[in-house]
């Protein structure tokens, strides 16, 4: 993730909103909204009735990952927006545009799986031109940013799994499948299939050896939600009226499926009561700090420090600042002034320990 570049949004709405949670994802959900507009122009003329596009766009705009995205300080909605740009303007003009490739390089290193699936496409296309171009940005990106091959060796297939399945909902992720196959051996690859295929199949490789930052991947794989929806519309009309139930039952659940998952984004922390580990929650990371600032507000004490460097720049702007009266730390101490437990509808989810310098 380019930490420069969501210090640079954040920042700026922040100096001209002021310090709260509204300005702090404001930035994200401009950019969801935007991301909304591109995809419905790109879908003009890409269905055989109007309807199939609304359904289309409404279902992209509930998509869960697309959601957490846009209310979480993430860059996974801005690299969502630039690729959906990028399509648009081929789309519109019939040509890539090479000055928003290197653009691209500068704004997150997810852009070297984009990249790499431009690569892929230009071979199938004979396009030496971006071949050599596309090429060259990924080199220049694994250079720039690089890539993380530290730690040791562990498969995190089912992880990745379970993580696109809650970014689409389990049921439609299934479908993303069979569409993928489906125009990869009808010869429908278009530019989109390659970014959404290059992105999925690099992210399941990377997953046998670790972890991966799901960030990194799943804008590239949502794009190809217009392609699910055209697959499943041919696919219900070509047969006769009674014989449509199966489908229409199958898109019933998977609404309802979608409609669930939608629910527990925006209203996600009653999950914490029954995971076992609160850290498995997606938004763990991205919870319990304002809390735990109103509980030091509450002991009076105004200023921490702790090896935790991401902890102090978060309670900083809940206006807890950095000093040497207090030491703090997420990890259990045997020996501790004041312990600091922080919970949600009674569970313990993480407590918080501090000692006095």
């Amino acid at each position: 993730m380019n930490n420069s570049l969501l210090t640079i949004l954040t920042n700026s709405s922040i100096y001209i909103f002021g310090q709260n949670d509204i300005a702090l994802r404001l930035p994200f959900i401009i950019f969801y909204t935007l991301s909304v507009i591109l995809m419905y122009k790109i879908t003009e003329d890409f269905f055989k009735k109007e309807s199939d596009r609304l359904i289309s766009i409404s279902i992209f705009m509930v998509l869960p990952g697309l959601l957490s995205a846009s209310i979480l300080v993430n860059s996974a909605i801005v690299v969502t927006f630039f690729t959906l740009l990028y399509i648009y303007y081929y789309k519109s003009v019939k040509k890539h545009s090479y000055i928003l490739l290197v653009l691209f390089l500068f704004i997150d290193n997810s852009f070297a799986i984009f990249f790499l699936s431009l690569f892929f496409y230009s071979l199938n296309k004979k396009d030496n031109k971006l071949l050599v171009i596309s090429l060259v940005l990924f080199g220049l990106s694994m250079g720039i940013y690089g890539f993380d091959t530290g730690g040791k060796p562990r498969g995190f297939l089912v992880d990745t799994f379970a993580i696109y399945a809650s970014i689409f909902s389990p049921l439609l992720f299934i479908y993303f499948f069979y569409s993928i196959y489906r125009s990869g051996i009808k010869n429908d690859r278009t530019i989109v299939w390659y970014i959404s295929t290059t992105s999925l199949i690099f992210s399941l490789l990377f997953s046998f050896r670790q972890r991966i930052y799901i960030e990194d991947y799943a804008p590239f794989v949502v794009i190809f939600l217009p392609y699910m929806v055209k697959i499943f519309f041919h696919t219900v009309r070509v047969r006769l009226p009674q014989f449509r139930y199966r489908h229409n039952n199958i898109a019933i659940l998977v609404i309802f499926v979608l409609f669930v998952n939608v629910l527990l984004t925006i209203v996600n922390k009653p999950l914490y009561l029954i995971l076992e580990n609160p850290k498995k929650h997606f938004a763990y990371k991205y919870n319990l700090v304002k809390e735990l600032s109103v509980e030091l507000k509450m002991n009076n004490i105004n200023e921490v420090n702790s090896e935790d460097e991401k902890l102090i720049l978060r309670l900083k702007f809940y206006g807890i600042d950095e000093g040497n009266k207090y030491y703090i730390s997420t990890k259990e101490q045997y020996f501790y002034d004041l312990k600091l437990p922080i919970s949600y509808y009674g569970k313990i989810i993480q407590t918080a320990y501090i000692i006095k310098n």
